[in-house]
């Protein structure tokens, strides 16, 4: 079992940028290494959160599906920790802005390292975007995000996760805030583009100073890929 807050991924978002997402392991390999996560699927076919070690793939379509098998669903992309918080408080959160803040405050001396964020409750508004998947191998990341789908969930009660990574990561990782909604019934959710909490919620958060990076071998698509950087291009995709 891997060591608590410790960031393990597979593969690299440029990889994704370039369209690299037709091979990759199984998620249960990724979640050997923690139980707290993002991710995706292959061909880019929905939003994948990791959630006290469950999975969930959470679909353009708006429906989201329990990964049962995990040994047998196979990921491109997904980044997790075994997640043990090391700050805990309630706060009301206005936006993801204000979350920025706050994760400042709370680990000023954590500029240059990742943190694990988790946050429950009820939300005023959460707004959401899900992949719809390429449509021909190597497709790449901006097109497929020009198809997302976006949902405005109201007075929602559920969970956002995900990580800070810090700037000098872009294009291995997203730098700055990346996460994932998921409701309490396990039923809908996607890549959160806005949030504002309705009154305070629960805020746990983990410094990480510890980074696993596994790449994909075997695999003509990630070994003919460009990845060249591209901050500009990955902020506009992940919002």
């Amino acid at each position: 079992m891997a060591a608590p807050n410790e960031f393990y991924q597979f593969s690299i978002i440029s990889a994704l940028m370039d369209g690299v997402a037709s091979h990759g392991i199984p998620i249960s390999s990724v979640l050997a290494h923690g139980d707290h996560g993002l991710g995706t699927f292959l061909q880019m076919n929905g939003e994948m959160i990791v959630l006290d070690g469950d999975v969930y793939q959470m679909k353009s379509d708006g429906t989201t599906t329990h990964i049962a098998t995990p040994q047998d669903t196979i990921t491109p992309f997904a980044s997790v920790t075994r997640f043990q918080p090391t700050s805990t408080t309630r706060a009301t959160v206005s936006s993801k802005q204000d979350l920025s803040a706050l994760l400042t405050r709370l680990f000023p001396a954590a500029k240059n390292h990742f943190l694990a964020i988790r946050m429950d409750g009820v939300f005023k508004s959460v707004n959401v975007r899900t992949a719809g998947g390429q449509r021909e191998p190597r497709e790449k990341m901006p097109a497929v995000a020009n198809r997302q789908t976006v949902h405005t969930f109201e007075a929602a009660r559920g969970t956002i996760i995900g990580f800070r990574a810090p700037e000098y990561v872009m294009g291995i990782n997203v730098a700055g805030d990346h996460m994932h909604f998921i409701n309490e019934d396990r039923k809908s959710g996607g890549h959160i583009l806005a949030f504002e909490t309705e009154g305070d919620v629960d805020v746990k958060v983990a410094q990480l100073s510890k980074f696993h990076l596994d790449l994909p071998t075997e695999d003509d698509e990630f070994n003919e890929a460009s990845l060249v950087g591209d901050a500009q291009g990955i902020h506009a995709v992940e919002g």
